[in-house]
């Protein structure tokens, strides 16, 4: 299987052309800063637009610099000279970066007439959506001298934490029958037909999450505290209030959401596991059996030959544009994915996105499971994502969480779809239809329930430090809550919210997830209805546009109101469709024994 060939950015660490890239980006920000600092009020239109133009050029060369030294170290986690690496290019790019904070100060500064007089002007209002994002945070700026400190402290407060999280989730160990197995290898065991193996691993997991829990439950609590010190002085009302703003949705949009997917916790999620938990023989499924495969559930393995032609058909059969936006990523001269997992390289899957003048990465742990075709299937439709919205520029092209992962949710529901199509009997079907409604489950459901949790968390800690006894009743309180009573949430797995990268990586991520699963729900009633002419080509516009428009904007060719209360219910009907066409195919499974 392949690995990725980052030598489209450069031949190495040591690579030579990194110094002198790292070179012409210092003296770039201090020629910029030499130029511009005090005199963007004086700007012209076309001053303006030269002036962006330089910070789109330097951005640019900062995105590439830092993704390779990303790249590199996602896959060399035990490498030491690949780690210090890596920390050495995030400290000199915050560094070299600091005479630029002028720049959002200013623009903040200046009245509404003067925007409006640039925007007049072709050339400068190319540079609007840029603009308008700035304007964003008008309110919530501090003083220069505030911004500097916060900007060079970052790399040793909420990044160096966040670090820290990652490098010991990759030094984590766990032995299952005298086999070693890194973070990345021990989640396949849960994935096991075999409860034993399941059960050994699922308590591994648990036992290695409660030996760590002291370190985590620091870590977390500084990660927490470093957010809530910068939100409060920038004055934002919640914990949650910063990402909503950049994520551009409104405060009551999200609580919409949630309060929405709640309220279908039990028709939805309830539902569903006692369902598996039938399948599965037991009377309650323990809390590692959740994604179990079902006992009567083909044990075929996928070869990466065989998922790539999966994939890839279900996207020539949707649009063939998307497909050609697809194939490129499986150039055999260059590899643009990295799809084994080893030893070293961290757990998960993501998309790494690139400006136009180079192209994303994909980062999987293929181990050849229908699960693993459907995650590259997620991680391509990013990719093609990526390269359609890169084209709005660097500065403009800023796609919020809630709509990075709409192609991704997309691309994955029309493989899925591919699939059932080709399904022979029921027992296919239900097999196929239960595995992707555990997956929205883990998208929609358990995704607002992390939310939850972490909501608590951060209000919490504003009052003191949340200790690790806490953290684990939080936990357990909100997961029983969304999975229900055919699951068994107790002490051993107390400790797991340890495995939720996001806490630590990007607080208030997670609901990000729910909101484009309910959005692509939603979407996909409409392209399945029939009535959008010329579904694919405005969807893959739309992509487009994710950087540049708000979601309710997108959205309008489709006939979809985001803003409308209904429409959450809309989405989330979508999965409970699919666990009553689950409870006909259970009992005609019946009926053929």
């Amino acid at each position: 299987m392949p690995g990725w060939d980052l030598s489209d950015l450069y031949h190495g660490i040591n690579d030579p052309q990194i110094t002198k890239d790292l070179n012409t980006y210092k003296k770039s920000a201090a020629d910029f800063a030499k130029k511009y600092k005090g005199n963007i009020a004086k700007l012209s239109a076309k001053g303006f637009a030269e002036m962006a133009e330089n910070c789109e050029a330097r951005s640019v060369l900062g995105n590439k610099i830092g993704v390779f030294a990303y790249l590199s170290m996602v896959t060399q986690m035990k490498n030491a000279e690949v780690m210090t690496f890596y920390q050495n290019i995030s400290e000199k790019l915050n560094d070299y970066s600091k005479p630029t904070i002028f720049l959002s100060l200013e623009i903040n500064q200046l009245p509404e007439r003067k925007i409006t007089e640039w925007m007049k002007n072709s050339q400068a209002s190319y540079f609007k959506p840029w603009l308008e994002r700035i304007r964003l945070f008008k309110k919530y700026e501090l003083s220069e001298p505030v911004e500097e400190i916060l900007h060079e402290k970052s790399v040793t407060s909420g990044e160096g934490w966040e670090r820290l999280y990652e490098e010991t989730s990759a030094r984590l160990k766990y032995k299952v029958n005298g086999k070693e197995y890194n973070d990345a290898e021990i989640g396949k065991l849960t994935l096991d037909k075999n409860a034993a193996t399941r059960a050994k691993a699922g308590k591994e997991i648990a036992r290695v999450c409660t030996e760590n829990a002291p370190l985590f439950t620091l870590n977390y609590n500084m990660i927490v505290k470093d957010k809530a010190i910068e939100d409060i002085k920038r004055g934002f009302k919640s914990p949650v209030a910063s990402q909503n703003l950049a994520n551009r949705v409104d405060d009551k949009a999200v609580v919409a959401l949630s309060e929405a997917v709640r309220a279908k916790y039990a028709d939805i999620a309830h539902r569903f596991y006692k369902l598996k938990a039938k399948w599965l023989g037991v009377k309650k499924l323990e809390y590692w059996d959740r994604n179990a495969p079902l006992p009567f559930e083909n044990d075929r393995k996928y070869s990466w030959e065989e998922a790539v032609e999966i994939v890839l058909k279900a996207y020539k059969e949707f649009s063939p544009e998307l497909y050609d936006l697809a194939k490129d990523f499986f150039n055999k001269k260059s590899s643009w994915i990295d799809v084994p997992p080893r030893d070293g390289k961290r757990s998960g899957a993501f998309a790494m996105p690139l400006p136009e003048a180079y192209h994303p990465y994909l980062f999987l742990n293929f181990t050849g499971r229908q699960n693993d075709v459907l995650t590259l299937a997620h991680e391509l439709g990013h990719g093609c994502h990526m390269r359609l919205s890169s084209k709005q520029g660097d500065l403009n092209d800023a796609t919020p969480l809630t709509l990075a992962e709409v192609a991704s949710v997309f691309a994955e529901m029309l493989t899925f779809q591919s699939l059932l199509r080709q399904a022979q009997s029921n027992k296919e079907k239900l097999c196929l239809i239960a595995g992707k409604v555990n997956d929205m489950i883990n998208t929609a459901i358990r995704q607002i329930a992390f939310h939850f949790f972490e909501t608590r968390v951060h209000d919490e800690r504003r009052q003191g430090e949340v200790s690790q006894a806490r953290l684990a009743q939080i936990w357990k309180e909100e997961m029983s809550a969304s999975l229900g009573k055919y699951v068994n949430i107790d002490e051993v797995t107390e400790n797991n919210w340890i495995q939720v990268g996001h806490f630590f990586w990007k607080p208030f991520y997670v609901y990000a997830y729910s909101f484009a699963d309910c959005l692509v729900n939603s979407l996909y009633q409409v392209y399945r209805g029939g009535k959008v002419k010329d579904f694919a080509d405005k969807y893959l516009h739309m992509l487009s546009l994710t950087g540049v428009k708000r979601y309710d904007e997108i959205l309008k060719p489709f006939g979809l109101n985001a803003k409308d209360a209904q429409f959450w219910d809309f989405g989330l009907g979508l999965i409970s469709g699919y666990i009553d066409e689950l409870e006909k195919l259970d009992k005609l499974m019946q009926k053929e024994k």
